[in-house]
């Protein structure tokens, strides 16, 4: 029943032999593409939400009825939750660029420190100045300038995701530099130049539209919750049509803008516009794939289902023109840049690229059937209509999710796209024990995290609507709102 002397030390060899063997590249990533997707899912409902509580405020500065009111302070409050667990998610990625990435930071940090300097010291400033002033501002400043405060802190938040986007825009097509052979570094020439990459000016839209669409779900989704009980209707049927709309107007920008994305993607990156369609030869014209089925070496297809020109017409706006494909590509930057494998994971960014837009499309499809189902204000439908309206509340959040893991797993093996590697990025001190010890532990602290937030959410939006105490003083108002 016990272990013998031998078998333990043969247990405790096996066990270092592992843990000599990991991997702090392969851990490395795994622990920045956890942090970096648990700290997203907080990003859209931030930037979405405050645009929807500013509207709110908006109607009911014009209009002073108190439903609008009592709705602005119902969803500022998930807001406010929701940008503070936002805020301390997002301060560990800037700490792995130098614990985890050290060799990356050296090599851009004179181009990627600027943008994301104006994000911390100009846009988050800006932000957080004005998120305090409307938090304590209700009953100190006039009910206009209180409502300037509401907008000017969602001009931060986009500030601030336009300046993150910009810096993420030069990993997928690094411009604005030049190298210094001597430090052996890339070197900011050209700050325009990074501000107003082809691929920031197409991704931002594309991040913002989509966060409109999480917005909106959620908020469809708590109105959902309490007209099935039937509780504060009037209230709750006014911000349902506004998270429908929100979501159908939000989704028709997502398709549009990422239409633009695409044709950047094309020009800058073609290796995962050809993995996104799993195209392996160039064709002209070339035809969208709804199904692909390669070889387990990922070199060639053995069986699709296509839609003919689509993909040529996604790619060039030309019904004809020429997609070129991944074993081209291959060759072209065999011969550029060296031997070695430049292809992503084909499975990977195949389907991520199809579950987001698929997600994304059955979103904008409830919306539409919630506003066909609810027309002339009819909100007496069954429980089964109300709980998918629920339940349907997180799918955009996965789609925009799977949208950035395609993005960043279709750039590789580039962690800055045609300059470094992503194996030539990583700290050169750590050895993989650390790197799993400080996985194991982020990931930890991110599930409290993750419970500390939900059950912050669900409380206050199963609270709903709550009447201000008239006795309250104006400085406990201004915490409970």
């Amino acid at each position: 029943m016990f272990a013998s002397p031998e078998s333990e030390k043969l247990m405790h060899a096996a066990i270092s032999a592992v843990l000599t063997e990991l991997s702090p590249l392969d851990l490395s990533r795994w622990q920045f593409g956890i942090t970096t997707v648990y700290h997203f899912l907080f990003v859209p409902l931030t930037i979405g939400m405050v645009f929807l509580v500013a509207i709110l405020q908006t109607a009911w500065y014009r209009t002073q009825n108190e439903k609008f009111l009592k709705l602005t302070k119902l969803f500022g409050k998930i807001f406010l939750i929701n940008f503070a667990i936002g805020v301390v998610t997002g301060i560990v990625q800037e700490f792995q660029f130098g614990m985890n990435w050290s060799d990356y930071s050296r090599f851009v940090g004179d181009i990627f420190g600027a943008p994301l300097a104006m994000e911390g010291l100009l846009a988050f400033f800006f932000e957080a100045t004005f998120i305090g002033l409307w938090i304590f501002g209700w009953d100190r400043l006039s009910k206009g300038l209180h409502l300037a405060t509401i907008w000017m802190t969602a001009l931060g938040v986009v500030l601030s995701a336009y300046f993150i986007l910009a810096a993420n825009s030069f990993m997928q097509n690094p411009v604005g530099f030049e190298i210094n052979e001597a430090k052996n570094r890339a070197e900011l020439v050209d700050i325009g130049a990074v501000l107003t990459n082809i691929v920031a000016l197409n991704q931002f839209p594309h991040t913002i539209t989509a966060s409109f669409m999480f917005a909106g779900a959620v908020m469809v989704g708590i109105s959902a919750y309490h007209l099935k009980r039937n509780q504060q209707v009037a209230a709750m049927g006014t911000s349902l049509k506004l998270g429908l709309w929100t979501v159908i107007v939000g989704g028709l920008g997502t398709v549009l803008s990422g239409d633009g994305l695409g044709l950047a993607m094309v020009q800058t990156q073609p290796m995962k516009m050809a993995a996104a369609e799993a195209l392996y030869n160039t064709a002209a014209p070339a035809s969208f794939s709804i199904f692909t089925w390669g070889t387990p070496d990922g070199k060639s297809e053995l069986f699709s289902v296509r839609i003919p020109n689509l993909l040529s017409f996604l790619s060039t706006h030309t019904l004809d023109g020429k997609v070129e494909g991944l074993n081209d590509l291959q060759a072209q930057y065999v011969a550029a840049y060296g031997p070695g494998d430049y292809m992503p994971v084909i499975w990977i960014t195949y389907w991520a690229f199809r579950w987001m837009i698929g997600l994304g499309m059955l979103s904008i499809l409830i919306a539409a059937v919630g506003l066909v189902l609810t027309r002339k204000n009819n909100f007496a439908l069954p429980k089964w209509a109300w709980n998918i309206a629920i339940w349907a509340s997180p799918i955009p959040v996965l789609a925009i999710s799977l949208g950035w893991l395609f993005t960043e797993m279709g750039r590789q093996p580039w962690l800055v796209f045609k300059l470094m590697k992503t194996s030539a990025g990583v700290s050169p001190g750590i050895n993989g024990v650390d790197v799993l010890i400080s996985l194991i532990a982020f990931t930890l602290v991110y599930a409290v995290l993750a419970v500390i937030e939900m059950r912050l959410l669900l409380a206050a939006a199963q609270a709903g609507i709550e009447e201000p105490k008239k006795t309250e003083s104006a400085d406990h108002l201004a915490v409970a709102y």
